[in-house]
């Protein structure tokens, strides 16, 4: 093994930091819970480790798979998603299908009913996926969407034993509230807010130039004030480099986020980056390992895109550092069968479930609180 790569694996994975077990844990061991962030790999690390040639693949996968293990042991987080409102998004993301500016025939639906929200909802949850996610097209929602958007959380937790998330754009519209709001949401009963930063600061100008970057930074850090679980992560394969992606790691370093959720370009004919061929496979995983190292104790989700840059290679995603997926259809695009995710999760023996201190969820085997 390269002695980089030895000198991290030791780094890492020996020891959990102090002060951070939780009871959350299969027979005989202890966890990382959220925490202070355990200290990752450096930037000059992860550039060295994306650099590495091809030859050590299976090395560095070796390496960020005995990080996940002694900081998630077996568990993963499952997450599924529904399109509540689709379409006529004025922002010029360069990749989305929703944009008023691309041409894409992509479903374009106001906001869906608290029936409909429920009905995903308890589809997911009989399933065995632990998170369902409300998410709208759009730059943020009027009063009277969000409002309803927080009717219908209180209805899906009544009614139905699965942890609520909230992807809603920038909470506020202009210079609205956006804490005001999250505080709102967490009221109603959703527990994380989702909002990527898409790529890093250097490059976003090439992929959106509708707002600002520092909306989206403020927009993740009033829902962790608010007291919201924040999931933030970025899409790559945009045309972006090696540094940037260490960028955009670095960045959600700094805003501590609990969930890092890795998307990869699915091009769509009629965007901007119709044009461009997915990552390769082998790419792509190096990506999700170089994203462990550097975030050994937070949860790193594989998401859109992933059917059609990993292939065959998907159940790879764990050996590769992540510790779960977003499961079912994506917002325009389907994704794989949810009984076939399901599936392939049970083959590799692990254990769909999430941090004990979310939502009142325990561990796999465990009531709920």
């Amino acid at each position: 093994m390269n002695p980089l790569l030895e000198r991290l694996r030791a780094r890492l994975s020996d020891t959990i930091p102090p002060g951070t077990e939780t009871p959350c844990a299969s027979p005989g061991r202890a966890h990382a819970a959220k925490g202070p962030h355990a200290p990752g790999i450096t930037r000059e690390e992860a550039l060295a480790v994306a650099a590495l040639p091809a030859s050590d693949i299976l090395d560095i996968l070796a390496v960020a798979q005995a990080v996940r293990s002694a900081h998630k042991g077996p568990l993963a987080t499952t997450c599924g998603i529904i399109n509540a409102k689709s379409g006529r998004c004025g922002e010029d993301c360069a990749f989305c299908a929703q944009s008023s500016r691309h041409d894409t025939g992509a479903p374009v639906h106001a906001l869906l009913g608290p029936d409909t929200l429920l009905r995903h909802a308890e589809e997911l949850a009989r399933a065995g996926v632990r998170r369902f996610g409300i998410v709208t097209s759009g730059n943020a929602l009027s009063e009277r969407e969000f409002d309803a958007v927080c009717h219908a959380a209180r209805l899906l937790r009544e009614r139905v034993d699965i942890g609520l998330c909230a992807s809603l754009g920038q909470l506020a519209p202009g210079a609205g509230n956006r804490r005001e709001r999250a505080l709102r949401l967490k009221d109603a009963g959703i527990s994380s807010y989702h909002h990527n930063l898409e790529t890093a600061r250097s490059f976003f100008p090439q992929v959106c130039t509708t707002h600002p970057y520092d909306d989206d930074l403020a927009t993740v850090r009033e829902a962790a004030r608010a007291g919201l679980r924040t999931c933030c992560g970025g899409i790559l394969g945009l045309g972006e480099t090696w540094e940037q992606r260490v960028e955009l790691a670095l960045t959600l370093r700094e805003l501590d986020v609990d969930s890092i959720p890795l998307n990869f370009l699915h091009p769509i004919p009629g965007t901007r980056l119709g044009h461009r061929s997915p990552l390769q496979p082998m790419e792509a995983l190096r990506a999700i390992a170089v994203f462990r190292l550097l975030h050994p104790t937070r949860d790193v989700l594989v998401c859109g895109g992933r059917e059609a840059t990993l292939g065959p290679w998907q159940a790879w995603v764990f050996a590769a550092g992540a510790n779960g997926l977003m499961v079912g259809n994506y917002l325009t695009t389907a994704g794989r069968a949810l009984a076939d995710d399901m599936e392939m999760l049970a083959a590799l023996g692990v254990d769909g479930a999430v941090d004990g201190a979310v939502d009142g969820w325990k561990c796999a085997g465990e009531a709920r609180a």
